[in-house]
């Protein structure tokens, strides 16, 4: 009896880990289709709830800033609170706290909701934060009183900001996890063939011959997460 009990623990568990990790799976695709402009993200390759990111402001106060940031996502997800996001050093920023760097994601995700929302939709709206800027319950109250009473200095912190920003993003990364997002220079011999194959124009049928798959049953509608929702229709 006591050795049943433990076999039915061991696959609850079994099947909570497949869950999590297919779960994970369909958020990283329902991002990859979002192309979130100036978001870059990739998964660490020592934990799945470990992903590594850059956003890239292209225009706003923070333009030109290269911000590196650390999402986290719950070991019960899709059913526990939503992932935090804390970028490498603390952003003068009226919503990221000055001492650790952590964006309040909580304010857009007061309860997350597992059918409504989506890891793409943290990273949304980490970039709209750069762009329309929220200054009600701040977690920098400097930041949010320069923003409304000292445009200028604010302007001026911002910019220092931007400039420890890009100085940061030149440093070696201090990490033994194989895809955090590094930058090296230029070298033909090693980048351009990667080049080419980013700005290669895709053949007719390309598309459809990735996206099909010859057996299994580990499939998914587009934008849903839910296992095995999309016929087999080579099954007997």
């Amino acid at each position: 009896m006591a050795g049943t009990q433990k076999q039915i623990k061991t696959g609850i568990h079994g099947f909570e880990n497949f869950k999590l990790e297919y779960s994970l799976m369909a958020e990283y695709k329902l991002l990859m289709q979002q192309k979130i402009p100036g978001c870059y993200l990739m998964p660490s390759a020592l934990s799945p709830l470990i992903w590594y990111g850059i956003l890239f402001m292209r225009q706003g106060l923070y333009q030109e800033g290269v911000f590196r940031f650390k999402l986290t996502i719950p070991d019960n997800f899709p059913d526990g609170d939503c992932p935090s996001l804390v970028f490498d050093f603390p952003v003068f920023h009226p919503l990221v706290d000055p001492s650790t760097g952590e964006l309040d994601v909580k304010r857009a995700f007061p309860k997350w909701r597992k059918n409504n929302n989506h890891v793409w939709q943290v990273l949304l709206y980490a970039r709209r934060c750069f762009y329309k800027i929220d200054t009600k319950s701040p977690w920098n109250p400097e930041a949010s009183v320069l923003y409304e009473e000292d445009t200028d200095l604010f302007k001026k912190k911002v910019l220092e900001t931007v400039a420890l920003s890009k100085d940061k993003s030149k440093e070696p990364v201090k990490s033994d996890d194989p895809h955090t997002i590094r930058y090296t220079p230029w070298d033909p011999n090693i980048h351009e063939d990667a080049r080419k194959q980013m700005i290669k124009p895709k053949s007719k049928g390309s598309e459809s011959q990735t996206s099909t798959r010859t057996n299994g049953l580990s499939w998914m509608k587009n934008g849903s997460l839910q296992i095995l929702s999309r016929e087999d229709s080579g099954l007997a």
